[in-house]
C-alpha cells in the first residue's frame, strides 16, 4: 500500500463517502468486508485511502445493479485477495444466470402464445369434474415433479389462488386438469421471473375469466425491460471492474 500512497492523493473516508452519497461508516464497513483493499493508517490510527480505494468503490457500486450486492461483494473480495480468475468465474455465473432468465422469459412467452391459440373458458362456463377431460388430469406429485418444485409449493399456490385443483370425491386427493396445469406452469415461470404470488394471482384470474391476456403481456414486457436493464448494468460494471484491475496492476 506504500506505493499507492505515493502514486495518488490521500483520501479520507468522508472523501470517498461524499462522492457516492454514502456514510463514512458504510465506507469503513466495505473495507472491513474486503470489498475495498485494506487502508493504511496514520500514526494516530486514521484510515488513509487512495485512488485505488476510490476505484474499488466505483467498481463495487457499478457491479451491484447487474450482479446483486452479494455477488458484487464476492467479486471484489476475490479481486482484492488476488484471485482474479475466481472473480471472473463469479462474473460468468451472473451472466449465465441472466441468460437462464432470458430463456425462462422466452418459455413464458411461448406459454402465452399457446394460451393465445387455446380457447379460454368464459366466465360462468362449466367447471369441475364434468368439464375435465380424463386424459389431461394429474395429481400433485407428478405435477410437482414435472415443474421441479415441491408438492408443498403447489399447496401454497393453491392457498394463494394460483391453482384451483378439484378433490377426488372418493380419495380426497387433489386432481389437476389441463387448465390447472397451464396455470401452474405460468405461475412457476412468473415466480422464476421474480413475481410474487400476490402479483401473479390477478393475472391468472384474468386469463381464467377471459378478461384478456393484456395484463400478462404487460408483465412480460416489464420483465423483459428488467432483464435488459440488468444486461446493461453488467456492461457498466464490467467497465469499472476492468478499470480497477488495471489500477491494481
Amino acid at each position: 500500500m506504500g506505493r499507492n500512497l505515493q502514486s495518488g492523493k490521500r483520501l479520507r473516508p468522508i472523501d470517498l463517502a461524499r462522492r457516492h452519497g454514502l456514510s463514512t461508516q458504510a465506507v469503513r464497513n466495505y473495507e472491513e468486508a474486503g470489498i475495498l483493499p485494506a487502508a493504511d493508517r496514520t500514526p494516530h490510527g486514521y484510515r488513509v485511502y487512495t485512488a485505488l480505494h476510490a476505484g474499488a468503490l466505483r467498481a463495487f457500486l457499478a457491479l451491484v445493479p447487474g450482479h446483486g450486492h452479494q455477488a458484487a461483494a464476492s467479486i471484489m473480495r476475490a479481486v482484492n485477495r488476488g484471485a482474479v480468475d475466481e472473480a471472473l468465474r463469479l462474473v460468468d455465473e451472473s451472466h449465465a444466470q441472466l441468460l437462464d432468465d432470458r430463456r425462462t422469459l422466452q418459455a413464458v412467452e411461448g406459454a402465452l402464445r399457446e394460451l393465445e391459440s387455446t380457447a379460454v373458458p368464459q366466465a360462468g362456463a362449466a367447471s369441475g369434474p364434468a368439464a375435465v377431460s380424463g386424459s389431461g388430469e394429474t395429481f400433485i406429485g407428478p405435477l410437482a415433479g414435472r415443474l421441479g418444485i415441491r408438492p408443498a409449493t403447489l399447496r401454497k399456490w393453491e392457498r394463494a389462488g394460483l391453482v384451483r385443483p378439484r378433490r377426488d370425491p372418493r380419495t380426497g386427493y387433489r386432481v389437476y386438469d389441463e387448465a390447472d396445469v397451464r396455470d401452474a406452469r405460468l405461475a412457476h415461470q412468473l415466480r422464476r421471473g421474480g413475481y410474487l404470488p400476490a402479483q401473479i394471482a390477478p393475472l391468472i384470474a384474468r386469463v381464467r375469466s377471459a378478461g384478456g391476456l393484456g395484463p400478462l403481456e404487460a408483465a412480460l414486457g416489464d420483465w423483459r425491460g428488467r432483464l435488459s436493464a440488468r444486461g446493461r448494468a453488467m456492461l457498466t460494471g464490467a467497465a469499472e471492474l476492468e478499470a480497477y484491475l488495471r489500477e491494481r496492476e
